[in-house]
């Protein structure tokens, strides 16, 4: 079977109440309301292998968690997230050289599996001690563009972090025709793997600021 197939190929999974629970039950999630200071996963994965595979599998659950979840089509015609995040994804893995950036385009939304209104939380709550701050930070902070561009521009004028978010929100404006072919999770996930050191957890915060809400 190729690589490249029309995503109608992946919908099979189950709706509702059961895909949720089955996330659930596939997914570490952390409760920002209980960890005082991120939760470093990868602590107790010594063994390269075993954390190599640790995160693709974690990776993956994360990702295929978005099949058959809808979005609205006024403002995604392409409806399913998991389409969305794999055309977001190859738009990225196109554009550029960096492992990060695809990272992020790929998980920017696994948060609406479980609310879509705070899914940019809830994904960076979720990789927040897995993947690197840079990843982690992205993802938070994905929405700002879309919410207050003026006053993110200011806050991260002549910034890296700004050419990122811009970047980012130019991808996933993008990434949403109804009729675009895409690679399967697999695939995306195993492109990944491929640089699974630059992606994870590391203790150098400083390139990124702190977070900030749009209250």
């Amino acid at each position: 079977m190729s690589l490249i197939v029309h995503f109608s190929f992946f919908l099979t999974k189950p709706a509702g109440a059961a895909r949720l629970n089955m996330r659930n039950q596939q997914c570490i999630n952390i409760n920002p309301l209980l960890a005082a200071k991120p939760v470093t996963l990868i602590s107790q994965y010594e063994n390269t292998d075993n954390l190599s595979l640790f995160l693709e599998k974690e990776l993956y659950s994360l990702l295929t968690a978005l099949q058959g979840v809808r979005q609205h089509p006024r403002y995604h015609p392409e409806v399913d997230v998991l389409y969305h995040s794999l055309q977001v994804f190859q738009l990225a893995h196109k554009a550029c050289d960096d492992p990060e950036l695809w990272a992020v385009a790929l998980l920017h939304d696994i948060g609406k599996a479980v609310n879509s209104q705070k899914h940019a939380q809830i994904g960076a709550d979720e990789l927040e001690g897995l993947l690197s701050p840079r990843i982690v930070w992205l993802i938070r902070h994905h929405l700002h563009l879309l919410k207050a561009p003026r006053r993110t521009r200011h806050w991260l004028r002549n910034t890296p972090q700004l050419r990122d978010l811009e970047r980012l929100r130019a991808w996933d404006l993008k990434g949403r025709s109804p009729h675009a072919t895409v690679i399967t999770p697999l695939k995306a996930i195993d492109i990944l793997m491929k640089h699974s050191k630059s992606l994870l957890f590391h203790s150098e915060t400083a390139y990124y600021y702190e977070n900030q809400e749009l209250g």
